[in-house]
């Protein structure tokens, strides 16, 4: 169903519901490790991979390791990332779930202008659509606030979009508990994606907040320690031990991938 894998590898065996667990997206059910494919872009998020036949085997492998939620942004490359999605897993899989952003331009590599205004989140959404070769976005997430835009706009715009029925569920991401609880004001909002790790807990009252009213949690930047020494595995297992948290770490190495897989698989073995 997917095409001819580039990579075949037997040493690691796939994720599944027992290893890892599930956590709802609505009615949806992911497995809590998914793939953040921002890093299967060019240098700087920028443009294309040096290497697109490593990207299309890293997409591919990760779904035959037994991921079914890939998070992506119309903003990785831009556009490079949700293409390269497309032409990897188009027919996708029944259970697979993607995720993608909008809200944010790019002016260049490592620039991420914010731009919320309900004109560029309706033509940001439609692109994404046509990228990814989808009638629907499954989860489909509001990427930043905008200081110029007020946030109840943004979010009412996605509301919007979800009742055209080009959105099923809707996240928001990099927001503080106000505008969290904002948002919820506006729309059933699913899930929420901020920077949290080891080394970073900033955003620990805003996890507080998903865990209580039951909204998946997805940190980015996951493998983060900061200067606290640890490997994947143990960075992994002290997010996993948290209620609600959706870890999503990403790679452009097949390789650096499996290690990750093998990484979540004994840090869920070991709690």
């Amino acid at each position: 169903m997917l095409g001819r894998l580039a990579f075949v590898a037997v040493s690691v065996e796939p994720l599944t519901d027992e290893t890892v667990g599930t956590i709802a997206l609505g009615d949806l059910r992911v497995r809590r490790f998914g793939f953040g494919a921002m890093r299967i872009t060019g240098e700087g998020i920028w443009g294309p991979p040096a290497d697109p036949d490593e990207a299309i085997a890293v997409l591919r492998r990760a779904v035959e390791l037994g991921i079914n939620l890939i998070d992506t942004a119309d903003s990785y490359g831009p556009n490079v990332s949700e293409e390269l999605i497309s032409e990897a897993l188009r027919p996708y899989p029944e259970d697979l779930v993607i995720a993608t952003k909008g809200g944010l331009t790019r002016t260049g590599p490592n620039q991420w202008p914010r731009d919320a205004r309900p004109e560029h989140l309706r033509e940001a959404c439609e692109g994404s659509l046509r990228r990814l070769g989808l009638e629907r976005i499954d989860l489909y997430q509001l990427h930043h606030p905008d200081p110029k835009v007020p946030y109840e706009e943004s979010v009412g715009t996605m509301k919007e979009l979800q009742h055209e029925g080009k959105v099923r569920y809707i996240g928001v991401s990099n927001v503080n508990v106000e505008q969290l609880a904002t948002a919820r004001e506006i729309v059933d909002v699913v899930s929420v994606q901020n920077r949290y790790n080891l080394g970073d807990r900033d955003s620990a009252d805003v996890l507080e907040f998903c865990q209580r009213d039951g909204m998946a949690f997805i940190p980015w930047f996951p493998l983060n320690a900061g200067d606290i020494d640890v490997g994947p595995a143990p960075a992994l297992a002290w997010l996993l031990a948290q209620e609600q948290v959706l870890p999503i770490p990403g790679t452009s190495s097949v390789a650096h991938l499996e290690e990750n897989v093998e990484a979540a698989r004994s840090a869920t073995r070991d709690r």
